[in-house]
């Protein structure tokens, strides 16, 4: 037998505790506004930034000079790269896990995506936003979001060599803040997470 009616009532409100955590896409479009950047969307093949929005978050990655740091940084939503512009919010889905589950999967993140590590054709935002999604979703999330890097892959003839490498400055002021949540003045300011939180100044690019 599966059990007796009262248990059965137990374990639907033992469920339905569970807290549900929302896990926002922001996309951004990375080229000026006009007739080409609208062609390109409509097609599907915008050259675009993205982050995860988790609890009032917006965690993104982005490449800079430091060796050894994550290029894992939050933000407050809908705050557009330099030169980019916010194109749309998507509600991937909700995740299950719980803050300490959470955390732990956006510390994993920080030790795979470094700063030095970041290719716009294998190793950009797009592809931090579809680990972030998988990891506490078990999906993914759209892939047209990545369909440029796709494309250059295939045609990398097409694509300036510099973009093929790891930025040798900083290309966006910042602070190396820790991941406290007591940092509530940081709010406003891009944020590298560091999961032995240091202090350091830099910045990143998407």
């Amino acid at each position: 037998m599966s059990g007796t009616p009262r248990q059965s009532v137990g374990r639907h409100r033992s469920t339905l505790s569970l807290q549900k955590t929302e896990i926002i896409i922001n996309v951004y479009d990375l080229l000026p506004a006009g007739r080409v950047s609208s062609i390109l969307w409509a097609f599907g093949t915008s050259f675009l930034h993205t982050g995860v929005v988790i609890n009032g978050r917006e965690y993104a990655y982005g490449g800079h000079n430091k060796r050894g740091v994550s290029g894992v940084f939050w933000s407050s939503p809908k705050t557009p790269p330099p030169g980019g512009s916010f194109r749309c919010e998507l509600l991937h889905g909700f995740t299950l896990a719980t803050e300490e589950e959470i955390n732990a999967t956006l510390h994993a993140a920080c030790e795979h995506f470094l700063g030095t590590d970041h290719n716009l054709l294998t190793k950009n935002c797009n592809h931090f936003t579809a680990y972030i999604c998988k990891a506490l979703t078990g999906d993914p999330g759209p892939g047209w979001l990545n369909r440029a890097s796709t494309i250059g892959r295939a045609l990398p003839c097409l694509v300036p060599r510099d973009w093929l490498e790891a930025p040798d400055h900083p290309a966006v002021e910042g602070e190396l803040l820790d991941s406290d949540d007591e940092a509530d003045e940081a709010t406003e300011r891009s944020t590298m997470l560091q999961k032995r939180g240091s202090s350091n100044k830099t910045g990143s690019r998407s």
